[in-house]
């Protein structure tokens, strides 16, 4: 039903506003009685096979929401219900910021894509704190990055903010240094810099009784060099894993009449190069250490291609948008069956 009757619907609108639509109606529908359980009745399966312990985390599922989505915790409740086994919020930074000139989100549907320059558009990660507070049991990832006005030899000082700040509400924590809106951001993934951010944040984290594992989302657009490089950063600074991968500049043979936008591309453009990142990382480091995939996966057969690539968790983003919430419960019966 969502694909052939709502979709084409919520296709007709501007992408973002379209969002914050759609975000406002699941809102407005779970303050009626019954409804979130409806939902939970439809869309969630539970089973042996499915449960997934990394980190020291039990998941209920290996399909997560990825960063971007719900940026600033206000319907990771709800989400919930759709059947993810965990929620990343996200990227957070330590000061509000508006992000980008509007228009900035943009579809790609003859390629199933999106492509977006929102910069890191939130609240600050202190207006997510109240609402956090009020999890009940949903797996929290915190997607941490830098404002746009700092300078990159002091952006250590803003992922240790937000690191400090969301430490005692979220179960894991990403390090965004491969979003492609925020200008010089990628540079923070050469290996000096990268090496002294994640080392700093693991000092802070191992002081603590509990440390929470870190990890680090990595761009698409990285040479196999640049991830020889990767592996050995996240092996010498005990970095928990990697998200493999962020959206991608430099993809070729788009048909879309939006190819041309400046910004990230998602969605099935990304699938392939995502994958191949994955196995790489997974091969070249003998499964040295977990990693999510994400990236393209519109339908089960991609969720099983990043887990047979590597990937030991994998999150939705563009093909939740694509193909609606019973997404991730195709994924989850096909992963049982």
């Amino acid at each position: 039903m969502y694909r052939y009757l709502i979709k084409p619907i919520l296709f007709l609108g501007d992408p973002e506003w379209i969002h914050y639509f759609v975000f406002g109606l699941i809102r407005r529908l779970h303050k009626v009685p019954g409804v979130p359980f409806l939902i939970r009745s439809i869309y969630h399966i539970s089973h042996p096979k499915l449960e997934k312990k990394l980190f020291g985390i039990t998941f209920n599922n290996p399909v997560g929401l990825a960063a971007g989505f719900d940026k600033d915790a206000k319907l990771y409740q709800e989400l919930s219900n759709f059947g993810f086994g965990f929620i990343e919020i996200g990227t957070l930074t330590p000061k509000p910021q508006t992000g980008n000139p509007k228009k900035r989100l943009f579809r790609l549907p003859e390629d199933h894509g999106l492509i977006n320059r929102m910069g890191f558009n939130n609240e600050g990660v202190e207006a997510v704190i109240p609402r956090l507070k009020k999890n009940k049991n949903i797996i929290i990832g915190g997607n941490i990055g830098k404002n746009k006005i700092t300078p990159n030899e002091k952006a250590v000082d803003d992922y240790v903010y937000c690191f400090k700040t969301l430490y005692p509400y979220v179960d894991y924590f990403v390090v965004n240094v491969s979003s492609p809106n925020t200008p010089n951001l990628r540079e923070l993934q050469d290996k000096k810099p990268l090496t002294n951010l994640l080392n700093t944040l693991q000092e802070i984290n191992q002081a603590n009784k509990k440390p929470k594992p870190i990890l680090l989302k990595i761009a698409p657009d990285l040479s196999n060099e640049e991830l020889l490089d990767i592996i050995k950063i996240v092996k010498t600074t005990h970095t928990a894993g990697v998200i493999a991968t962020n959206t991608s500049i430099k993809l070729n043979g788009l048909k879309s009449s939006n190819k041309s936008q400046i910004g990230g591309i998602s969605g099935k453009p990304l699938n392939l190069r995502s994958t191949q990142v994955i196995r790489f990382l997974s091969e070249k480091s003998q499964k040295a250490f977990p990693i999510i995939g994400v990236g393209g996966i519109h339908d089960p057969n991609d969720a099983i291609e990043k887990l047979n690539a590597g990937a030991d968790l994998i999150q939705l983003y563009t093909g939740f948008v694509y193909e609606g919430p019973g997404l991730v419960k195709r994924i989850n019966k096909a992963l049982i069956n």
